[in-house]
């Protein structure tokens, strides 16, 4: 199906929560809050991103009204994973008045976390997928170093595309891609980019699992090139009552692109 006829047959709309925070709705079904995984620019995704954004999403798009939230453009330098949970649990109060089932894919799932420890009233149930309680070295490294060369106006996004690729040989010849793609998703607001990156950078809820009182599960694949099964592990125990579903020889992207996941993830929001 082509990406003009996926979006008729979802009903995707756009729109703006409080804040300024930019979001697509798309499917039909209770509301089902999906945050972000990390994105160059606080927007919703044009062209190809935004296609391929809708086509992830639309396995679960068909039993939820998926609302697709980045975070606000504009973010203040010394902004915190706490300061970004607290808007979100107010513009999440703001358009639905109640709990809300929520989603959280990598970055995203970092946030997640805080709101739902934060802002326990917010939250329904909680997915937390390639995700974890904290970022490990070589994410915090790689995203670092993307965000302030953006933000210096170099190219930048080598630092990203390479990150778990083990053999010399095809990290330099993707990270030559990476060199060359670079200017078509340069940010257009580096300072937002560096802003979410330094919140990330210092997150961590090891200390606070235990706050979140939503129903979660925690899905990951066990060839995740930014997080351990460990990390998955370590965030699931913390959390009283959570679930853990790691898929086999999987990696970052493909846990959500997995067959399994839309189908674990509907039976566990439905109640399963």
């Amino acid at each position: 199906m082509g990406r003009a006829a996926l979006e008729q047959e979802l009903d995707v709309t756009e729109g703006t929560l409080e804040h300024g925070m930019p979001y697509l709705a798309f499917g039909s079904g209770r509301p089902l809050v999906f945050l972000r995984w990390f994105t160059p620019d606080h927007a919703n995704p044009r062209g190809w991103m935004r296609g391929s954004e809708i086509k992830t999403m639309a396995p679960l798009a068909r039993h939820f009204r998926v609302y697709a939230v980045n975070r606000a453009p504009g973010m203040a330098t010394g902004t915190t994973m706490a300061d970004i949970a607290r808007e979100h649990a107010e513009a999440l109060r703001a358009e639905f008045g109640e709990p809300v089932d929520v989603l959280g894919i990598s970055s995203g799932g970092s946030l997640a976390l805080q709101l739902a420890a934060d802002h326990p009233a917010v939250v329904r149930r909680l997915v937390v997928a390639s995700s974890g309680y904290r970022l490990e070295d070589a994410a915090r490294e790689s995203q670092m170093k993307y965000a302030t060369a953006a933000a210096a106006g170099k190219r930048a996004l080598q630092h990203l595309v390479t990150q778990g690729i083990e053999s010399p040989v095809k990290a330099k010849l993707v990270g030559a891609v990476g060199w060359l793609a670079d200017p078509l998703v340069r940010p257009k607001n580096p300072a937002d980019t560096l802003a979410f990156v330094r919140a990330e950078d210092a997150f961590d809820l090891d200390g606070r699992l235990a706050d979140i009182t939503a129903p979660t599960l925690v899905v990951g694949g066990d060839r995740d090139e930014f997080y351990s099964v460990d990390t998955f592990r370590h965030t699931a125990d913390g959390i009283p009552g959570a679930r853990l579903v790691i898929y086999p020889d999987t990696t970052h992207l493909g846990a959500i692109k997995h067959q399994r996941f839309a189908p674990d993830v509907t039976a566990f929001l439905e109640g399963a």
